[in-house]
């Protein structure tokens, strides 16, 4: 990353958010800070100066061109979270407040749409937010950043809200596409999420951009570690036709077979836990015999579509399951569910990210997190520093290197 003043970015965390935008400002301030002083090493070799004289040149200049003043000595971090309040009304209505000026500042609005966690509003009123009020929360917030003068709006969301309504079966509507509709007539710029359902989502969008940004070298990273993966007969499996591509990538990657689990639905049913679920059918393309086996999802709901998956594998022979989710919602009572299948030997570990917020969950023996929010931060500094992303949205080039023989060794050796 080339150094860039980043006096101008802006991190705005919605009522559900803070715990992610907490930890991605975290790694902006390590990024910034590594970028500052390699690009201070690199002029004082080149100038043959001493890098105390090239870091109070280089504050000087800054102090002049923005007219505030920077601490002595080394760099001066901005705090890049901007201070907000939020009041729910007794009718249920949202009300943000930004408490400091963002005129003329990039401003990225973090939010966490599936956290129901209780969040604290008027100064102690608890309240725990449905999807919905999420999203309104995302809403009245974009609208006042627009109203005090923010020169660019930037949305992120780990979790795209209602990314399963994305296409139409009889008279349905197309929820998904349209809920980014608003967010562009909102006056949204840019729009950066995480493993969305369907990347067909995006084509509704007119002039907002969006970037998918993918969990899959933080999920490698953590496989590499695990000595099951290392020393059993591995293979990649598919729970569903929809997740082909995804598990080829990491089949691919870690030169393994990859197998498909066939799932019938019955869509006269509605999904209403994990044991109640649409599946009517289930075969196995494949063999998993005698195997270590790997699955990777995009979203982990009720958890019934893959306890049954992970159950039927067991049946055909499968020695331990491994799934990875980027988006573990764990919807409902779905965790309890997880602990019961976990004590029958259904499963082994499942590995999620950070990018939904879980306290329940993080104490499970069987559960393994994941923190993609330093590749938020890389992305969001890019971003902001109008430099390609290409590298991060297309990550197989890292994950070749990790997976190369020195590296692979490294990583095992959880070094």
């Amino acid at each position: 990353m080339s150094y860039a003043d980043p006096s101008k970015l802006a991190i705005l965390a919605c009522p559900g958010g803070e715990s992610f935008a907490d930890e991605v400002i975290v790694h902006l301030r390590h990024c910034y800070r590594h970028s500052f002083e390699s690009a201070v090493a690199a002029l004082a070799k080149r100038h043959a100066m001493n890098e105390d004289e090239v870091t109070r040149q280089v504050n000087f200049i800054h102090e002049i061109q923005s007219l505030n003043a920077m601490n002595e000595g080394r760099f001066h971090l901005p705090r890049f979270k901007i201070k907000a309040t939020y009041t729910m009304f007794a009718n249920g209505e949202i009300k943000t407040e930004i408490l400091e000026s963002v005129r003329g500042r990039d401003v990225y609005i973090v939010e966490d749409v599936e956290n129901h966690y209780p969040l604290v509003f008027n100064g102690g009123v608890t309240k725990t937010l449905s999807i919905n009020d999420h999203l309104m929360a995302i809403f009245v917030t974009v609208d006042a950043v627009k109203q005090a003068g923010a020169d660019r709006v930037t949305l992120v969301l780990p979790n795209y809200p209602y990314s399963r309504q994305h296409k139409r079966k009889g008279r349905e509507g197309l929820t998904a596409s349209r809920v980014g509709v608003i967010f562009e007539s909102l006056g949204v710029d840019r729009l950066l999420t995480l493993d969305i359902h369907s990347s067909e989502i995006c084509n509704s969008f007119r002039t907002m951009g969006f970037e998918n940004l993918h969990a899959s070298y933080q999920i490698i990273r953590q496989l590499a570690k695990m000595r099951e993966i290392q020393e059993g007969n591995f293979v990649v499996v598919s729970p569903d036709t929809g997740a082909v591509d995804r598990n080829k990538f990491y089949a691919n990657s870690f030169k393994k077979p990859l197998a498909l689990l066939y799932k019938e639905r019955d869509y006269s049913r509605v999904t209403k836990d994990a044991h109640e679920n649409n599946i009517a059918e289930m075969r196995l393309l494949g063999t998993v015999k005698d195997k270590v086996v790997f699955m990777a999802d995009d979203i982990l709901g009720t958890g019934g579509t893959l306890l049954k998956a992970m159950e039927f594998l067991k049946e055909q022979g499968a020695v331990k399951v491994i799934a990875a989710i980027s988006l573990p919602l764990f919807s409902r009572d779905a965790v309890h569910f997880f602990d019961e299948a976990y004590k029958q030997g259904l499963f082994f570990r499942i590995i999620g990210t950070n990018a939904v917020y879980h306290e329940e969950v993080l104490k499970r023996e069987w559960y393994i997190s994941v923190n993609v929010s330093k590749l938020f931060a890389r992305t969001i500094a890019r971003l902001y520093q109008e430099l390609s992303v290409s590298s991060l949205l297309d990550n197989r080039g890292i994950i070749e290197k990790l997976l190369s023989e020195n590296d692979y060794a490294h990583a095992c050796q959880g070094k």
